[in-house]
C-alpha cells in the first residue's frame, strides 16, 4: 500500500509521524517530571515526621503545621515571584518575566511544578535548625523570604539559561541535583537563624542538657521517607526520559545515591560507636540516620557522572563531615535540634568539593580544576546571599521582638498556648483498663493513683516504674504542673506515690523533659 503514495504523501506522512513522536518525547517527559516531582513532593511528609519525632511532645503540632505551610505559603510564593527569579529570562543574577507564571506553556508547568518542590524542600531545612522556640509570625516572614526570594537567585545562577555560574558566562560550576543550589542554601540560612535565635532553655549553661526527641519512631518513619525521596530527587534531576541515554543517567544517579547513603550511614554507625568523637558508644539509630542522608546531599552534585566507587568514598567522608558538624556545633553555642545544618550545608559543601574530585576525568583522574575553582566560587556565593539575607531578616525579626516566643511559652510548649491542638491530648489518654472493678461510673475514682493523669485511675499499688528501676528525681508528673488550660491542679499525695515532699512540690514551673 505504501508503494502507492505520491512523494508528497509520504512526506506528509513522514512530517505526521514526526509531529506524534515528538509529542510523545514531550508527554513522556512531562509526565516523568510530575511523577518525580510527586515523589520528592513526599518528603516533606518525611520532614514532617522526622522533626515531630526529634522535637519534645508540647510542639509537636507546632513542629506539623510549619512543615504543612511550607508547602502552602512556599506554592504561593513560588507561584507568584520565585519561578520568575528562577527562570525568567534576565541577567546573571536574576529573572525578571513569567511573573505568577504568566506565558508558562502548560507543557512546561511540569517543569514548574518539579522546581517547586526543590524550593519547598531549600525551605524545611530551616525549620528543624530553629524548632522548638521561633515565632510562629516570624517562620510565616522567613519561609515567604525563603521561596520567594532567597533560593530563587541561587537557583537562577546555577541552573538557567542565562546565570553567571551556568556554560553561558564560561562557568565550570557542577552541580546536577542541588548540593550547593538547594541544601547548602537551606542549611546556611538554617545556621544563621539558629544563631541569631538562640539555643533552647535548659540546652547549654551550668545546667544545661541534651535535650531530646519524644518519638524514635516518629523520627525514624520520617527518614525512611526522606531515604526513597532522594532517589526521585537525584534521578528526576535529569528532567527528561526520552532522549538516548537518558535512562541510563537516571539509573546511574539513583544508584549511586543509594550506594553513597548506605556507605554514609555505616561510617557513622560505626565511628559514633567506636567513641572517636568523645560521644556514648551506642549504636545510635538517630546518627546513622543522619549519616546517610548527609552522603546523599553530598552525592547530588555528581550522581549522575561519578563511578560508583567514588559514590563510596564521598559517602564515608560525608558521614564524618556529618560527626564533625555535629560535634562542633553545641561546642560553639549553636543549638540545632535537627542536626540539620550537618546534614545539608555539610553535606552540600563536601558534596561541591566531591564532584570536581571523583568525577570522570576530574582531579583524581589527573584532569583540571576548573570546576573545583568554581564550585567553590559559587559556594562562597551561597554562602554570602543566603547568609546575608538571612542575617538581616532573622536580625530585624530579632530587634523587633518577633523572632521568638516568651520564655512562659517555649517551657509550656507552643502546642496548647499558640495552636490549642496538643499532639496528645490528655483525653486520649483514658484507659477504661486501668479502673477498679468491672463496673465503672463516669465521675466516680474511688481508689484514684496519683502516679497518672487527673483522667486515668489504676489501683494505688500500681507505680509507672519498676521496683529495680526507681523513677528519676524529676520535680513532679508533668500532668501535675501549672498549666493555664487545666481546671484545677492535681493534689499530691507524698506518702501514696512514692514522692518525697520535695519532689511533690516542685520548685521549678517546668518539668524538664515535658
Amino acid at each position: 500500500m505504501a508503494g502507492n503514495l505520491t512523494e508528497e504523501e509520504e512526506g506528509q506522512m513522514s512530517e505526521e509521524m514526526q509531529a506524534v513522536l515528538e509529542s510523545f518525547q514531550s508527554n513522556t517527559n512531562a509526565f516523568f517530571l510530575v511523577t518525580m516531582g510527586m515523589i520528592i513532593f513526599f518528603m516533606q511528609c518525611g520532614f514532617a515526621f522526622l522533626e515531630a519525632g526529634a522535637v519534645r511532645s508540647k510542639n509537636t503540632t507546632n513542629i506539623l503545621i510549619k512543615n504543612m505551610l511550607d508547602v502552602f505559603i512556599g506554592g504561593i510564593a513560588y507561584w507568584l515571584v520565585g519561578f520568575a527569579l528562577a527562570f525568567g529570562s534576565g541577567n546573571g543574577f536574576c529573572g525578571t518575566t513569567l511573573w505568577a507564571a504568566t506565558g508558562v506553556a502548560d507543557e512546561r508547568l511540569a517543569f514548574w511544578f518539579f522546581q517547586f518542590v526543590f524550593a519547598a524542600t531549600s525551605a524545611t531545612i530551616v525549620s528543624g535548625s530553629m524548632a522548638e522556640r521561633c515565632a510562629f509570625h516570624a517562620y510565616l516572614i522567613y519561609s515567604v523570604v525563603l521561596t520567594a526570594l532567597v533560593y530563587p537567585v541561587v537557583c537562577h545562577w546555577a541552573w538557567s539559561d542565562d546565570g553567571w555560574l551556568t556554560e553561558a558566562y564560561g562557568s565550570g560550576y557542577q552541580d546536577f541535583a542541588g548540593s550547593g543550589v538547594v541544601h547548602l542554601t537551606g542549611g546556611v540560612a538554617g545556621l544563621v537563624g539558629a544563631v541569631i535565635l538562640g539555643p533552647r532553655h535548659g540546652r547549654f549553661g551550668s545546667e544545661g542538657q541534651t535535650i531530646r526527641g519524644h518519638s524514635l519512631p516518629l523520627a525514624a518513619l520520617g527518614g525512611f521517607i526522606l531515604l526513597f525521596g532522594f532517589l526521585g530527587f537525584n534521578g528526576g534531576s535529569q528532567a527528561s526520559i526520552s532522549e538516548p541515554g537518558d535512562a541510563g543517567a537516571v539509573a546511574h544517579a539513583i544508584v549511586n545515591t543509594v550506594i553513597s547513603g548506605c556507605f554514609g550511614g555505616v561510617t557513622v554507625l560505626l565511628v559514633y560507636r567506636s567513641g572517636l568523637f568523645g560521644k556514648p558508644s551506642t549504636w545510635s539509630f538517630l546518627m546513622a540516620l543522619n549519616g546517610a542522608l548527609t552522603a546523599m546531599v553530598a552525592i547530588c552534585a555528581g550522581c549522575n557522572v561519578m563511578p560508583q566507587w567514588a559514590s563510596a568514598v564521598t559517602g564515608v567522608i560525608a558521614g564524618c563531615v556529618f560527626l564533625g558538624v555535629h560535634v562542633l556545633l553545641p561546642r560553639l553555642g549553636v543549638d540545632d535540634p535537627l542536626d540539620a545544618v550537618g546534614v545539608h550545608m555539610g553535606g552540600g559543601l563536601w558534596g561541591l568539593v566531591a564532584v570536581a574530585l571523583f568525577q570522570r576525568g576530574g582531579i583524581v583522574y589527573g584532569g583540571s580544576a576548573k570546576v573545583l575553582a568554581w564550585n567553590l566560587a559559587g559556594a562562597l556565593a551561597v554562602i554570602a546571599w543566603a547568609g546575608g539575607v538571612s542575617a538581616i531578616m532573622f536580625g530585624t525579626l530579632r530587634l523587633l521582638g518577633w523572632l521568638r516566643v516568651p520564655l512562659e511559652m517555649e517551657i509550656q510548649g507552643m502546642d496548647i498556648l499558640k495552636h490549642g491542638e496538643p499532639a496528645y491530648p490528655a483525653e486520649s489518654w483514658e484507659e477504661l483498663q486501668y479502673k477498679n472493678g468491672a463496673k465503672f461510673e463516669p465521675n466516680t475514682t474511688p481508689h484514684t493513683n496519683t502516679a497518672l493523669p487527673p483522667n486515668m485511675s489504676a489501683p494505688v499499688s500500681w507505680q509507672p516504674y519498676h521496683h529495680q528501676f526507681p523513677p528519676p528525681q524529676y520535680p513532679g508528673m508533668y500532668w501535675s504542673l501549672p498549666d493555664p488550660h487545666r481546671p484545677r491542679p492535681l493534689p499530691h499525695h507524698p506518702k501514696k506515690n512514692g514522692l518525697s515532699p520535695s519532689e511533690s512540690s516542685p520548685a521549678h514551673p517546668v518539668h524538664r523533659n515535658c
